[in-house]
């Protein structure tokens, strides 16, 4: 079965037609008192949006702003995060609203351990670390 990108009921195009005032009542209580508590925190991130939306540009909005909550008029734009070393892009969708641009952009990777480590005995990866 497909995935269905939604947001609360609503199908993609819908939600990118939310009110604000309408989509402060469908968000959860810490974002919806951190977009009311901070609205011009981010005014950087909306000019650079607004500038990009204008000139009809692909290229995605690079920013450090993890923590900016996403925002129905953002859907279908492409965004590069920092994830602290690089930009990891995606681009948001329906699915997105209401979570931060920080939880699509990994600050951290699997380690994988492939060999023992130095002055150890190849017979010791098998054994337990503790």
């Amino acid at each position: 079965m497909a995935e269905r990108i939604a947001f609360k009921g609503k199908t993609q195009t819908e939600a990118k037609e939310i009110e604000p005032k309408e989509y402060l009542g469908l968000l959860n209580t810490r974002e919806r008192r951190f977009i009311k508590r901070n609205p011009m925190q981010y005014k950087k991130l909306l000019e650079k949006i607004e500038k990009n939306r204008k000139a009809g540009k692909t290229k995605p909005i690079r920013t450090h702003a993890r923590d900016a909550v996403i925002l129905p008029s953002w859907i279908g734009l492409p965004f590069a995060v920092h994830n602290g070393k690089e930009f990891k892009e995606f681009v948001i969708d329906a699915n997105m609203l209401g979570h931060r641009l920080g939880e699509y952009s990994y600050t951290t990777k699997r380690v994988q351990h492939s060999a023992p480590g130095i002055k150890a005995t190849k017979g010791s990866k098998f054994l337990a670390n503790k």
